[in-house]
């Protein structure tokens, strides 16, 4: 499905000098998936330095994300082998985010208890993620997504805001929310995947 929100604009223009080059969607896709990990390290080490300069590498890896998917549209080398690599990469590298701030918040004083909320929001994450891309199968023919955006911006566009998260020093809050948002946003997305089966919009 063809973006159409700032980001996906932005990221339209910016990949165009790269159209008719050697360089790949792919490429865009693995360059993504190291920057997102480098950032997730980062914030596993629990160091103000390393939480700055990890927000910047997230948001250098959150726009890739958009960028890989618009320079596949432009010069038309869009491929499901494509998509599933970077759905697979987008996968990882938001859970990652919550396990590693969880780690990088073991000296909190939620101390373990952080980590353990880290891999249950990763988990979490996991498991919604999943099911909204079988949603948005279900309703690949429609042109609609399990959770629309607003306002010219994506549901996902909110991956921006965890840079400034981390930044303010908010990560604790944000890891406790999403060890029981998580699960109960992707407990959510299965009750509409089951529903939108009950009502024929899909079979798989």
């Amino acid at each position: 499905m063809v973006g159409d929100s700032w980001t996906h604009k932005i990221a339209r223009r910016s990949i165009l000098p790269l159209v008719g080059t050697p360089v790949t969607p792919n490429h865009l896709t693995t360059l993504r998936l190291l920057t997102g990990i480098a950032a997730c390290v980062a914030f596993a080490i629990g160091d103000r330095t390393w939480d700055i300069w990890g927000g910047w590498l997230w948001l250098v890896s959150a726009f890739l994300d958009r960028a890989d998917g618009e320079l596949a549209r432009v010069s038309g080398t869009t491929s499901p082998w494509g998509h599933t690599y970077d759905f697979v990469c987008d996968l990882a590298v938001t859970a990652l985010f919550f396990l590693g701030a969880g780690i990088g918040l073991r000296d909190s004083w939620a101390g373990g208890w952080a980590i353990v909320a880290g891999i249950a929001g990763a988990l979490g994450v996991l498991a919604a993620e999943v099911l909204a891309e079988r949603i948005d199968r279900v309703k690949r023919d429609t042109g609609r997504k399990a959770y629309p955006g607003f306002a010219g911006f994506d549901f996902d566009d909110v991956l921006y805001l965890f840079a400034p998260v981390v930044w303010l020093g908010w990560q604790l809050p944000f890891v406790l929310g999403a060890a029981v948002g998580a699960p109960a946003f992707a407990l959510l997305t299965w009750c509409k995947l089951r529903r939108l089966r009950g009502t024929g919009g899909g079979t798989r």
